[in-house]
C-alpha cells in the first residue's frame, strides 16, 4: 500500500490495524473490531491518530481580519484559547471546507479535512493580504483524539486543571511528559480532547495513554460514532455544490458579522429558503443504508442518502439523506435502496444519540 504515513505509523503496525488507504494516507480502518472500539467510546476511553489533518497557523498583522473575511462563522465571538466551529465557503455559498479555528495567545490555529489539505491552503494563500502569513505545521505537529466518558480520568496531563477546560476551550500543559496543546473538541459526540504534539514525541504519548486505559480506535469505529452523534461529513453529506442552509449548518452562518466571502448568495439563499435539507432516517433493517442510495416517498424519488451505518450501540440502521426541503418531516416513513432490494426508515431527529459531551456538538470532520 502505497501512502503517506503519521509518525504513529509504529505504533498502528505494533497494534496489528488493518490499514487502508484514506485520502492519500495509510491510515488504521480497525485494530480489533468496529464494535468494540465503539463500544471503548461510548463506555470508556478511545484513542484516535488525527495527524492527517491540515494544521495551518495564521499570523501577521490583520490575521484576525483576514480569517474574519474568510469564514461564516464570527469570530470577533471568539475569546483567547476557544475554539469555534467554521465554513470556508465559495462566492456562490458552496462550502469548500469545514474547520475548526483556533485563537491561541500568540497567533490562529486552522484544523482542516485532511482530503482538503491543499486545496485549503491554496484557498486561504490566495485570499491572504501580503502582511498575513500562513504556514502548515501539519508535518511538525500530529494530532491525537482521546475520546469517551473516560477521557479526563484515563488523560495524564500535569500543570493543567483539566476540569476548568470548557467545551471547545483549550489549553497548554504537559501530557506523559511532553508539551502539548489541550482542547475539549472531538468528532465522536461523546467528551474528550484533541492533543496538538510535537511528532518527534507522538508515539511515546500514544504509549502512556493506552497503557492509562484508552483503546486504540480506528477510522471505522470514528465514522460511526460521528454518524451517531449527527456530525456531518465533508465530500459526503456536504460539498462545494451545497451551501451551508441544505448542509443543516445555517447556525454557523453569521450574516451580520460584516464582510465574508459568499455572504451576498448566503443572504439570498436564506431569503429564499433551502432547496433541500439533511434529514436522519433510522430502520431496524439490519441492511445498511449506502451512500448514493435513493430515498423515495410513494412513488417518487424526494433524495439520496449522504451517510449510513449499522450502530451496534443503537442496534439499528441509521443514515443522513439529503432529500426535497419539507419532503419529509419527522416521523415520514420513506423507502431506501438497499443491496438486496428496498427497505423502509423513518425519518427521525438528529442527532441519533447524545453522549457525554458537555453540551450539543457541532459538526466537524
Amino acid at each position: 500500500m502505497a501512502g503517506r504515513r503519521t509518525p504513529l505509523h509504529p505504533q498502528h503496525l505494533a497494534a496489528g490495524a488493518r490499514l487502508v488507504d484514506f485520502a492519500g494516507w495509510e491510515m488504521p480502518q480497525q485494530y480489533t473490531s468496529v464494535r468494540e472500539e465503539q463500544e471503548a467510546v461510548r463506555g470508556g476511553a478511545g484513542i484516535f491518530d488525527v495527524s492527517h489533518m491540515g494544521r495551518y497557523e495564521v499570523r501577521g498583522g490583520g490575521a484576525a481580519e483576514f480569517l474574519q473575511g474568510m469564514v461564516t462563522n464570527d469570530l470577533s465571538r471568539l475569546g483567547p484559547n476557544r475554539a469555534q466551529y467554521n465554513l470556508l465557503c465559495r462566492e456562490d455559498g458552496g462550502i469548500v471546507d469545514d474547520l475548526v479555528v483556533y485563537r491561541t495567545p500568540d497567533a490562529w490555529l486552522v484544523v482542516v479535512n485532511a482530503a482538503n489539505r491543499d486545496k485549503d491552503m491554496s484557498w486561504l494563500r490566495d485570499h491572504a493580504p501580503a502582511a498575513v502569513e500562513i504556514v502548515d505545521r501539519s508535518e511538525e505537529l500530529s494530532l491525537v483524539a482521546l475520546q469517551g466518558p473516560r477521557a479526563q480520568e484515563v488523560l495524564p496531563a500535569e500543570d493543567v486543571e483539566v476540569d476548568a477546560i470548557r467545551y471547545f476551550g483549550m489549553v497548554s500543559g504537559v501530557v506523559a511528559g511532553i508539551s502539548a496543546l489541550l482542547s475539549r473538541t472531538g468528532y465522536t459526540g461523546e467528551d474528550g480532547f484533541e492533543l496538538f504534539l510535537p511528532a518527534a514525541d507522538a508515539g511515546r504519548v500514544w504509549d502512556a495513554l493506552v497503557e492509562a486505559g484508552a483503546l486504540p480506535c480506528g477510522l471505522a469505529a470514528r465514522d460511526v460514532c460521528r454518524l451517531e452523534a449527527g456530525l456531518r461529513l465533508y465530500g459526503s453529506d456536504m460539498d462545494d455544490e451545497t451551501n451551508p442552509y441544505e448542509a443543516g449548518l445555517g447556525w454557523t452562518v453569521k450574516l451580520k458579522k460584516g464582510p465574508f466571502i459568499g455572504r451576498e448568495a448566503l443572504q439570498r439563499a436564506r431569503e429564499a429558503g433551502p432547496r433541500r435539507e439533511l434529514v436522519g432516517l433510522r430502520s431496524a433493517d439490519r441492511t445498511i443504508p449506502r451512500h448514493g442510495a435513493a430515498v423515495g416517498l410513494g412513488d417518487r424519488a424526494i433524495g439520496s442518502v449522504t451517510s449510513g451505518t449499522y450502530s451496534f450501540w443503537l442496534q439499528c440502521a441509521i443514515a443522513m439523506a439529503s432529500v426535497e426541503a419539507a419532503a419529509a418531516p419527522v416521523g415520514t416513513r420513506v423507502d431506501v435502496e438497499t443491496r438486496s432490494g428496498e427497505g423502509v426508515a423513518e425519518v427521525v431527529s438528529m442527532p441519533f444519540y447524545r453522549g457525554s459531551v458537555r453540551q450539543a456538538a457541532p459538526a466537524q470532520s
